[in-house]
C-alpha cells in the first residue's frame, strides 16, 4: 500500500511539473493571463481534483458532485489545466484561452466551461457563493462538499470575514476553504499592503478548524483536505505556497501577478522546469 502511494504521488508530481510547463507556454503564446498565482496553486488544484473530489467529468452537471468556487479566480489558466487533464474538457481548447468567442475566459464562467460551478473574478465573494452551495446541499439533503479556494490578498476584504461569521452562525457541514498563503498580492507583499498575520487564530477566532500544511506536498495537501472534509465545523487549510512556485525569477514577486511572459523569459522558465527548446 505504501509503494502504491508514493507512485500515485510521484504520479502527480509530475502532472504538476507538466502543468505548470504548459502554463508558461500557454501564457507566453497568448501574451496574458496570472502567472504568479497559478503557479502557486498547482499542487493544491492536482490533489483536489485528482484524489479528494466526488466528480464526475464525463458528467459535469452531476446533481451529487463535490462543487468547487475559485474566488480567487485570476488562477484560472490552472484550473483550466487541471479540468482539462481530468477529463472536463479536450485540452485542444486550452490555447483558446482569454480569446474572443472563447469558453475559456480569463476568469471561471460556469455559462461557458464544463466544470466551473461559480463564476468569479471580483475578489472576495467565493466564500460566500461557497457558504450557499453548502447551505443548499444541507437543504435538498445532499452530502457533497464545497471547497472553495481563496487567495491571501483577497482575504483583506470585509465579505470574507461577513462569510466566515455565517458560516460559523449556520453550520452548513461539508463547508472547506483551502487559502493559498503564498505571502504575495497584486502590488506588493501581504506585510507591504496589509499585513494578515496569525491567520490561524484570527480563523479560530471566527469558529473556524484550521488545519495548516505544505501548499507544495501533495501528501501533505491530501492529508489536511482530507482532515478537514472530516471536521463538524467550517474548516480552512493553510496551505503555505510559494508564489510562481517552480519559476525562480517569478518566485515571490508581485510583479508576475499579471505579466506577459516573453520569449525570453518562457525559455529561461521552461529550462528551469526541464525542459530545453533551445536543445537541437
Amino acid at each position: 500500500m505504501r509503494h502504491a502511494a508514493d507512485q500515485r504521488d510521484q504520479e502527480l508530481e509530475a502532472l504538476c511539473r507538466t502543468m505548470r510547463v504548459e502554463l508558461i507556454e500557454l501564457l507566453h503564446r497568448i501574451q496574458t493571463g496570472h502567472p504568479g498565482g497559478s503557479l502557486s496553486c498547482c499542487e493544491i488544484l492536482a490533489t483536489l481534483y485528482f484524489e479528494c473530489m466526488n466528480i464526475r467529468p464525463e458528467q459535469p452537471d452531476w446533481n451529487a458532485r463535490d462543487r468547487f468556487v475559485l474566488s480567487k479566480g485570476h488562477a484560472a489558466p490552472m484550473l483550466y489545466l487541471t479540468l482539462a487533464h481530468r477529463g472536463f474538457f479536450p485540452v485542444e481548447w486550452l490555447p483558446t484561452l482569454r480569446q474572443y468567442g472563447s469558453r475559456l475566459q480569463g476568469h471561471p464562467c460556469a455559462h461557458k466551461t464544463p466544470g466551473i460551478d461559480c463564476s468569479t473574478g471580483p475578489l472576495g465573494l467565493g466564500l460566500s457563493a461557497a457558504l450557499g452551495m453548502a447551505l443548499a446541499a444541507r437543504l435538498d439533503g445532499q452530502d457533497y462538499t464545497t471547497w472553495v479556494l481563496l487567495g491571501d490578498g483577497e482575504i483583506q476584504e470585509g465579505g470574507v470575514w461577513e462569510a466566515a461569521m455565517s458560516a460559523n452562525k449556520f453550520r452548513p457541514g461539508r463547508l472547506v476553504a483551502i487559502l493559498d498563503h503564498n505571502g504575495v498580492q497584486l502590488d506588493g507583499t501581504n506585510n507591504e499592503v496589509m499585513p494578515m498575520d496569525r491567520i490561524a487564530d484570527r480563523w479560530q477566532a471566527f469558529g473556524w478548524e484550521v488545519f495548516p500544511c505544505d501548499g507544495h506536498s501533495i501528501p501533505a495537501l491530501r492529508e489536511a483536505l482530507n482532515r478537514a472534509k472530516a471536521s463538524d465545523a467550517p474548516a480552512l487549510v493553510v496551505a503555505e505556497t510559494v508564489k510562481g512556485k517552480g519559476v525562480s525569477f517569478m518566485e515571490g514577486q508581485s510583479a508576475w501577478h499579471g505579466k506577459p511572459v516573453s520569449r525570453e523569459d518562457c525559455l529561461c522558465a521552461l529550462k528551469e522546469l526541464g525542459v530545453d527548446r533551445n536543445a537541437g
